[in-house]
């Protein structure tokens, strides 16, 4: 049974995007100056560049943030304002994925996502989640924010501190997973980046709109999109940088979806450049959808705990403990896993290792802001 969540921060934000962005930042001072250091650091340690460096690389994408998501730039000023930093250091926070990936530094092991659609679970309801894997630093540093607005549906995203958005849920029902990927069109050019997508994805209505958001963003870097909806639907977008023929939508097949960190379209899987370094992500993949074609047409929750938890490839399997042989700033672990039932409108959350801490279970904004149907406290909290 699931317990209560503890372990992420909750960080309540409101109004418009730049009072949304001061508030975060105000409630999360001391989770992004830790951020901040900690990318210090391992950017320091992979490419040799001091802050100052990483700053004025990933300058030149503000232009294209403000172009494509005005409100998301005041979002990040907002940030900024209210944890006293520059703006600069959250740009370069929300901008850390694009330098790093272009800078030839090798792409850490990632993340393992899913979707189950109704006529594949045991509940018929839509269930989608995924293991978020990334350095281990990030352990210290991920909040929880719950957006109330008033430009658009309200929004719960578990995410390192400073950062706009990572994987989430909204009030219209839409589920964002994600993977990063890499492909050899990943070189670094100015554009719309990864967390600035994810962040207006968690604008979408529906997943009609969430599709269309990917087409027409001029993307700066490659990466996956597992997209889920109250309907009973699902896609997953893979991209690669830039606009045009940018975009591949993969489709449920048996009413379930998964995805790790490599391509899967046969035309960019030949450009795919992360395998040859981060191989453990096919082993990843074939041991997710093996658990899930076992209970195929009976999927519950417990078993997609199980399939989060595997350990397989110890010990950077679905479930990743690291491998000890890299030092931290280059070693990347489980931080959290998360199983979101998006007819409940329920998170089931481990705040760490899946294997190591329970699922606590967690009312999502949708069942507050239409007719206040649950009790966010009732049902458990972040501590």
């Amino acid at each position: 049974m699931s317990t209560p969540v503890t372990g992420f921060r909750r960080l309540r934000v409101e109004g418009q995007p730049r009072q949304r962005g001061v508030q975060y930042g105000q409630q999360a001072r001391g989770e992004i100056g830790a951020s901040i250091e900690a990318y210090r650091a391992v950017f320091g340690h992979t490419t040799g560049w001091d802050w100052s460096t990483v700053r004025r690389r990933t300058g030149a994408y503000r232009a294209p943030i403000a172009d494509f998501a005005p409100a998301a730039m005041e979002e990040i000023e907002g940030i900024a304002e209210g944890a006293g930093v520059e703006v600069a250091d959250i740009l370069a926070l929300n901008v850390r994925s694009e330098v790093m990936f272009s800078s030839g530094v090798a792409a850490p092991d990632e993340c393992s996502a899913f979707a189950v659609l109704p006529e594949a679970s045991r509940s018929g309801h839509t269930l989608v989640g995924q293991n978020w894997d990334w350095l281990v630093h990030a352990r210290r540093t991920v909040v929880v924010v719950e957006a109330r607005r008033d430009d658009g549906p309200d929004y719960v995203t578990a995410v390192e501190a400073g950062l706009l958005a990572k994987t989430g849920t909204n009030a219209a029902g839409l589920a964002v997973c994600t993977n990063t990927l890499v492909n050899d069109r990943d070189g670094g050019e100015p554009g719309v980046p990864y967390h600035v997508l994810l962040r207006r994805l968690l604008d979408c209505e529906s997943i009609t709109d969430a599709v269309s958001l990917a087409f027409a963003a001029d993307k700066a870097m490659s990466a996956n999109y597992l997209i889920a909806h109250l309907d009973g639907l699902a896609a997953d977008l893979e991209v690669v940088a830039g606009r045009s023929g940018s975009v591949r939508v993969l489709m449920p097949e048996a009413g379930v979806l998964a995805h790790t960190n490599h391509f899967l379209s046969p035309d960019l899987a030949r450009t795919d450049s992360r395998i040859g370094t981060r191989p453990g992500t096919l082993f990843r993949l074939h041991r997710l959808r093996a658990a899930l074609e076992r209970h195929a047409g009976d999927l519950a929750v417990e078993h997609l705990e199980a399939a989060l938890k595997d350990h397989a490839n110890h010990p950077i399997g679905v479930c990743s403990h690291g491998d000890p042989r890299l030092a931290d700033a280059e070693r990347s672990a489980t931080i959290f896993s998360v199983i979101y039932d998006l007819d409940d409108g329920l998170w089931h959350l481990a705040a760490g290792s899946p294997c190591e801490v329970p699922y606590g279970i967690e009312a999502t904004v949708r069942n507050c802001s239409i007719g206040e149907e649950r009790d966010l406290d009732a049902v458990g909290n972040f501590s």
